[in-house]
């Protein structure tokens, strides 16, 4: 029966960077992975071209992660992003930053992570039990003793780490098999939900897809509670799709709607769109009337179609019972002021979002007061951690999340090889 100083269940980003920093420390290391291959959902982020970290600071990285993020506080204290970026150069990996402070590895590849980390592991000499899936982790006296594989298979080890995943992206393997074992050693759940996830909304220009495909750059979006107060509001890009929106504006606006649904006790949420972010309602209406001045023969559709993209101006019209050739100088004061509302404060419901298997990130999880920040260590029992997308955080696209992965890897190895070598001692 073998026997390890730390087990790590999960060979995704939190648990190979756990099972290095365990291995520098000192312990005797094993991975076990239920996949043919270590780093599967790792090879597929930021479209396959792997978005490591974000060159940004730790305060502003955390408002970055609003679900939950202060509890990453104590652990960044110990490793953040900039040690991210220094283990991979420091490792031969070059890296670049693009917008948004979004750092890639030079060569645009995922796989190149992958397999740093793979070489760093069997550097390290970490034992990789790969098509490996758990049946359960064994608790015995309060502390976590090991794992029984499904093949029947027993390994035993003085601390285990949880390095699952959540439950999006279950292609890769993540289909929240660690929530059970957390359960098992006394953890509460938080309820999950779908974060990072497109917006589905039943309003009849979706159903009959008016606007699939359009796409607006740089609009704000907001999602509006009950009394029409905005939750957030992101500016970027968004797209109309066939059952709803899509793009990073709705991807970052996704958990909000859950929250406001959940907190309005509704099966609705508004959401609010400002195509001209840039200009004041008072701006457009000096630039109305210019136009009205300088060009008044010209039809409504030829005049405005330079502001808004041309699709989304007729729709706007359409629905505002507007001519599309009439005039320009033809419009009535009431109608100038209907098509600026349009341009700033067009508003719809949506009803949801695609389901979290669809999500790029799980919300909710282990119930981050049930663990230790400074260690990663569960309360409810010894020796067992937990690192990345099992725990109730969950940042945004844009190198947040993997952030999180990589740090509380990081952090949960370090402490838990620590705990080993003393029990060992």
């Amino acid at each position: 029966m073998a026997h390890y100083d730390v087990l790590v269940v999960g060979g995704g980003t939190s648990g190979m960077m756990a099972a290095i920093s365990a291995a520098e420390a000192g312990a005797k290391v094993a991975v076990v992975e239920k996949n043919k291959l270590l780093g599967r959902k790792l090879l597929v982020t930021g479209n396959g071209r792997c978005n490591v970290t974000n060159n940004r600071d730790k305060e502003e990285i955390i408002t970055h992660i609003p679900g939950n993020g202060r509890f990453l506080y104590s652990a960044f204290y110990q490793y953040d992003n900039y040690d991210i970026m220094n283990f991979f150069q420091s490792n031969g990996i070059a890296l670049k930053e693009e917008d948004h402070g979004r750092m890639f590895p030079t060569t645009d590849k995922s796989r190149t992570i992958v397999d740093a980390l793979k070489r760093i592991m069997d550097e390290q000499k970490i034992e990789v039990f790969l098509n490996a899936p758990v049946e359960t982790v064994l608790y015995e006296e309060g502390k976590a003793q090991g794992v029984l594989l499904k093949d029947g298979r027993t390994l035993l080890s003085r601390s285990v780490i949880l390095s699952t995943g959540g439950r999006a992206m279950p292609k890769t393997g993540s289909t929240g098999d660690g929530y059970q074992w957390a359960k098992k050693a006394g953890h509460t759940l938080k309820p999950l939900y779908p974060t990072e996830v497109p917006i589905t909304s039943d309003e009849p220009f979706i159903e009959e897809r008016v606007l699939q495909g359009l796409a607006l750059r740089d609009a704000n979006m907001s999602v509006l509670n009950k009394k029409g107060k905005p939750a957030i509001s992101h500016r970027m890009d968004m797209i109309f799709t066939h059952f709803g929106i899509s793009g990073p504006a709705v991807l970052r606006c996704s958990m909000f709607v859950h929250q406001v649904m959940k907190r309005d006790k509704s099966d609705k949420a508004t959401i609010k769109i400002d195509a001209l972010p840039d200009q004041s309602v008072g701006e457009l209406r000096q630039d109305m009337a210019k136009l009205i001045k300088d060009a008044g023969d010209k039809s409504v559709k030829n005049s405005l179609k330079g502001l808004v993209p041309e699709r989304y101006l007729l729709f706007g019209l359409e629905k505002l019972s507007i001519e599309d050739g009439l005039p320009l100088k033809q419009l009535t004061p009431t109608q100038i002021y209907s098509i600026i509302e349009f341009f700033k404060d067009f508003q719809f419901t949506v009803n949801g979002s695609l389901p979290i298997e669809k999500a790029f990130v799980t919300g909710g999880g282990v119930d981050t007061k049930e663990v230790n920040p400074k260690t990663l260590e569960s309360k409810k029992m010894q020796n067992l951690y937990f690192t990345g997308e099992i725990l109730d955080y969950n940042g945004y696209t844009g190198g947040y999340n993997i952030t999180g992965a990589f740090i509380t890897g990081r952090v949960a190895g370090m402490h838990a090889a620590q705990a080993s070598m003393a029990i060992a001692q």
